[in-house]
């Protein structure tokens, strides 16, 4: 009876979680009926693909989906990098100051990510860097999350091993990019997972640091389809679904990984 209720229990999350989604695909696939009814229709009503050819003939989507690609990939490479290079000393190297430093990070997790908008935006500018892919990644590059991930990753690692390698004369450059990284592969791809699904939906701070049309990543480029005077919802649902559908596939494909790294990150 007590594993019925878990049962029923993540079945009622599953269905929480999945029905914007599946309602947004509905609408996309509709070409009648009332999309606002109470109850609302589970199963597209006169199924039609014409709402998705609309959206690429309203807006530039391949260009909209190279920009995005671009963005996430070399927010993905260059987080994975520092955050990796920060938490290997905190996890290994013995220095003074360094719990004070691990804690300063932890502290900027109670910060809301908006905080930090204004002195962002500040820096991107003092820096001549407003309207550019670098002054959207850059202060995505290092976050106390990823730290604190990678962190306990190294920390996993036997430390006889690094003992080892530093009795043999390895440096402590080596012993990180040849023995520490290629052990802690399946937390790097949990940290390059949750990165790229963050880089790809994000839209507030895109959308301030870039005023380029041609150069807007998909998730504030996807707005066009409001129209000035008019828009449908169909076509907007079309769009977000494609909008989606990239990050969906993505998690399915490197589900495993991910799973593993967290794994290792809950011991």
């Amino acid at each position: 009876m007590k594993t019925a209720g878990h049962y029923l229990l993540l079945l009622a999350v599953a269905v929480l979680c999945v029905f914007p989604f599946w309602w947004t695909l509905v609408t996309a696939l509709s070409s009648e009926g009332n999309i606002f009814a109470f109850p609302p229709t589970f199963w597209p009503q006169a199924p039609t693909l014409d709402n998705f050819a609309e959206v690429f003939r309203v807006i530039p989507m391949l260009d909209f989906f190279r920009n995005s690609v671009a963005i996430t990939a070399l927010t993905v490479l260059w987080k994975l990098v520092f955050c990796s290079m920060a938490a290997y000393p905190l996890a290994r190297l013995h220095f003074r100051g360094r719990k004070l430093v691990f804690g300063v990070i932890l502290a900027t997790l109670v910060l809301p990510s908006e905080v930090n908008f204004l002195v962002n935006f500040i820096t991107v500018t003092k820096l001549s860097l407003v309207d550019t892919y670098t002054g959207v990644i850059l202060p995505n590059v290092v976050t106390a999350v990823a730290i604190l991930l990678m962190k306990q990753a190294f920390e996993e690692v036997p430390q006889d091993l690094i003992d080892a390698a530093r009795v043999d004369g390895a440096s402590e450059w080596t012993i990180f990019r040849r023995i520490m990284l290629p052990l802690v592969a399946p937390w790097l791809a949990t940290v390059g997972i949750l990165t790229a699904v963050e880089s790809w939906n994000e839209y507030i701070w895109p959308s301030i640091v870039m005023s380029t049309p041609d150069e807007f990543p998909l998730s504030v480029g996807i707005l066009y389809l409001r129209g000035t005077f008019g828009s449908s919802t169909r076509v907007i649902a079309a769009g977000t679904v494609l909008a989606i559908l990239p990050t969906l596939l993505a998690f399915l494909f490197t589900q495993r990984f991910f799973m593993r790294g967290m794994d290792g990150a809950v011991k």
